[in-house]
């Protein structure tokens, strides 16, 4: 939300700076997340003033120019080579002094600069409208009508001002906040100064010629409604003033009449609307719902199906407006409008919100009336309107203000305890104080007793319901930073802190890949459809779908990081850059049994030539051992070593791995199926290595155990094992590790062989054991017998023959 320094200064004093008030407002809770200095005109004419043209006179070498002498309020007249044919003696101009740096209306910005022109100096530049950026005039040069003496700032006679814009990080809690007279009653508070409201006492009807009747059959979603009647009014554009305070918070300015309601919603906080009040068939209104489905077209011409909950303002032949939320396409007001009916009306948050999320239509009008507005305002908005339609368009006020209001929404009565205050804040700042403070906030005492107080809260704080949230009130304004911590700081209550760090564990784990050669890539949260609906491995209905997505390429959350890192492989293989090594930290996003689920991840990518091409050795291309390498470094350095791996069952590789611990799988591995890796144009071999990072950081352990090498040595053993095709490596691993848990200190394979040599659905395996006893030297009796054991299990359990 953008609040404007100047518009703030209508409604309270402020002598302090942009960046003090910036401050003041961070800490009362408004967190202003950046600001900015806006100039009506760029470059704010610095450097011009206004010169009076002493001498003109035709330039001796060159027949389209004058040589001129002008005063610009210097001890010495400044001699100014000018190009334009309406130049002469007497004249009052606007001059560009040497320093300054004009920005055109069109092209781009240049410094006036001290020249010989044709051999005549010439020390600053006499300007046209559009050399300065006020308009497209370039006939001839500004002659001003003044009396000012020369000398005097350009930005001066222009009336020119510079304004600071506050970028306000509004919490869905602060609605009060969502206004320029909001954040003046903040800092009111802080610097103890008046709030001064626009005075609406002038305000009258002038005739009953024009009277719209206004019936509310919802009175639930419509608590309030005011209007009134305006005839004879002139829609035209809106004067400089009104533009400048809507541009400044990035408001495109329309109309006066449109623009009026704009500059009222960011004034007060009170949403308004303007319909073209010969529009109005049957010159009656309604306020209800409509049938579910019943069509009608918004203001961005799209046509809308209804809900039974969208509250409507209807004539006799429709709706004319989605109540809070969107206009229609013909009820609004345009450049023919002549009579204007003006609603100022209070809508329930719960309705508005319900309707805004429906049609996905965000507005400033929806982002108030969601929050909660305040239901006492919306005649005095209505007046303030008035008044200033009828300053700015004309016409006159043909009705009386109609105010639909049958129940008053009543303030909030908070009960609250001078030692609660005192114990939440954590200091006694003193009964006076408190008091001061929530009457500086529009909260009022009743009731005060020596132990505490009623304190009754205005409507418009819809935050401030409880007596937590009045010590809250207080505090912000005492000063968060005001509050000292105790020395002796305790806490009530005990809590568990857990020691893994997240980022750190992070931080660590790119490191070591970023040692490996590998590069971090991110990528989008958002991918299309297409994939899951192109491969049984992802389950197209735990889709997250985007309803009001940008384009086909980007309507669904990714159920996976492997389609974004194969179009990166793609984009860098079609560029010449194909031995590609790449991680990406990421969330994916599922729809499973009516619960949305987020699951963190990391992946891993290996693609192109495992070693370059050199004079020394031909180049190698990776293969699925360079990714699991790399795999079991990282399960290593998170302090996983208890690990099964089993064949992976998911379509998106064409072989690989799962690898478990405690049952549950933490990484899949392998070669990305070609079929998959088409779906983004790959053609080349890639390595896939999928994650769950969640589970992983809560196995990750940075304690290890540390045992002293031993002084005995290590024996190593063959065997050839032929077994079923079914059978791999890590069976066999398991199975040795099992029958000589004592003794086996590592088992390797060196071969593996497929062939005619050996029976049909077989293979042969050649495996090294690696043998050693902490306690002493292992004897060859000792060896043979837990070597025998190692074969007679493998033949039992297995189905092994040995090879001998």
């Amino acid at each position: 939300m953008k609040i404007s320094l100047n518009w703030l200064k209508e409604y309270i004093q402020i002598t302090e700076s942009a960046e003090e008030i910036a401050a003041l407002l961070t800490g009362s809770g408004l967190e202003v997340e950046t600001w900015e200095e806006v100039e009506s005109v760029k470059g704010g004419l610095k450097g011009l003033v206004i010169g009076e043209v002493i001498t003109c006179a035709k330039h001796p070498n060159a027949d389209k120019l004058s040589v001129t002498t002008v005063d610009i309020g210097g001890e010495q007249l400044s001699p100014i080579v000018c190009g334009a044919p309406n130049v002469k003696a007497g004249q009052k101009v606007i001059v560009a002094t040497v320093g300054a740096t004009l920005y055109p209306s069109s092209g781009d910005s240049f410094q006036i600069k001290r020249a010989k022109i044709r051999g005549e100096v010439s020390e600053g530049m006499i300007c046209a409208e559009d050399e300065i950026g006020l308009g497209q005039s370039h006939d001839g040069i500004l002659v001003l009508d003044t009396d000012l003496p020369s000398g005097t700032p350009a930005a001066d006679y222009f009336n020119l001002e510079s304004d600071f814009v506050f970028e306000i990080g509004l919490t869905p809690n602060r609605a009060d906040g969502a206004s320029h007279i909001g954040v003046a009653r903040d800092l009111k508070a802080l610097l103890n100064r008046k709030v001064e409201s626009p005075s609406v006492e002038s305000f009258k009807v002038d005739n009953e010629k024009r009277v719209i009747p206004v019936t509310v059959e919802n009175t639930e979603a419509c608590p309030r409604y005011s209007s009134l009647t305006i005839t004879g009014v002139t829609v035209t554009d809106s004067p400089e003033w009104l533009k400048n305070r809507l541009n400044s918070i990035g408001i495109k300015p329309t109309n006066n009449v449109v623009d009026i309601t704009n500059y009222i919603l960011h004034s007060l906080g009170q949403p308004m609307h303007a319909f073209d009040a010969d529009e109005v068939v049957g010159d009656k209104i309604t306020v209800k719902t409509l049938p579910e489905g019943t069509t009608f077209t918004t203001l961005d011409e799209k046509e809308r199906k209804l809900a039974d909950t969208d509250l409507m303002i209807c004539n006799e032949a429709g709706g004319m407006c989605i109540a809070g939320v969107f206009g229609g396409i013909k009820s609004g007001v345009k450049k023919t409008t002549k009579n204007v009916f003006l609603e100022s009306a209070y809508f329930s948050p719960d309705y508005t919100r319900k309707s805004a999320q429906k049609h996905q239509l965000k507005t400033d009008a929806s982002f108030r009336y969601e929050r909660g507005t305040d239901p006492n305002i919306t005649v005095y908005a209505l007046k303030y309107a008035a008044l200033l339609i009828k300053e700015l368009a004309g016409g006159e006020i043909s009705s009386p203000i109609a105010d639909f209001y049958p129940a008053p929404i009543q303030d909030f009565k908070v009960e609250v305890k001078f030692a609660n205050i005192d114990r939440l804040i954590g200091k006694a700042i003193g009964n006076d104080r408190i008091k001061s403070i929530l009457e500086s906030l529009d909260i009022q005492i009743q009731d005060e007793t020596e132990t505490g107080f009623t304190a009754i809260v205005p409507p418009f704080r819809v935050d401030v319901q409880r007596e937590a949230d009045i010590v809250e009130e207080v505090l912000r304004i005492y000063g968060y930073n005001n509050i000292e911590i105790d020395e002796h700081l305790s806490s009530s209550f005990l809590s568990e802190f857990p020691a893994k760090d997240a980022d750190g564990i992070k931080k660590e784990t790119s490191r070591l890949l970023a040692g490996a050669g590998f590069h971090e890539i991110v990528t989008n949260s958002l991918t299309k459809d297409g994939y899951s609906n192109s491969t049984a491995a992802i389950d197209e209905n735990d889709n997250v779908k985007i309803l009001n997505y940008l384009s086909e390429d980007l309507n669904v959350m990714r159920q996976t990081l492997l389609f974004h890192g194969l179009e990166v492989i793609d984009r860098n293989v079609k560029r010449k850059n194909g031995d590609l090594r790449l991680f990406e930290f990421g969330t994916t996003y599922h729809f499973i049994k009516e619960k949305y689920v987020e699951r963190s991840r990391l992946s891993l990518f290996v693609t192109g030539n495992a070693t370059p091409e050199s004079w020394l050795s031909p180049s190698r291309k990776v293969n699925f051992h360079d990714l699991s390498a790399i795999v079991l470094k990282l399960l290593a350095k998170f302090g996983i070593s208890k690990i099964e791996n089993q064949e992976t069952e998911s379509e998106l590789f064409g072989y690989g791995l799962t690898i478990s611990t405690n049952k549950k799988p933490i990484v899949h591995l392998g070669k990305v199926n070609a079929e998959v890796a088409k779906l983004t144009d790959v053609s080349t071999e890639v390595f896939f290595a999928d994650f769950d990072w969640d589970y992983i950081q809560k196995l990750y352990t940075s304690e290890f155990t540390f045992q002293p090498i031993s002084k005995y040595p290590e024996v190593k053993r063959d065997l050839s094992l032929v077994v079923d095709k079914a059978i791999n490596f890590d069976d066999i691993r398991m199975l040795a590790e099992k029958l000589e848990r004592s003794l086996i200190n590592r088992v390797s394979v060196f071969d593996v062989y497929e062939g005619d040599k050996i029976d049909a659905g077989k293979k042969a395996y050649a495996i090294s054991f690696y043998l050693q006893d902490q306690e002493k030297t292992l004897t060859d009796k000792v060896i043979d017998k837990s070597m025998s054991r190692l074969m007679q299990g493998f033949e039992r359990e297995l189905g092994a023959v040995i090879r001998k």
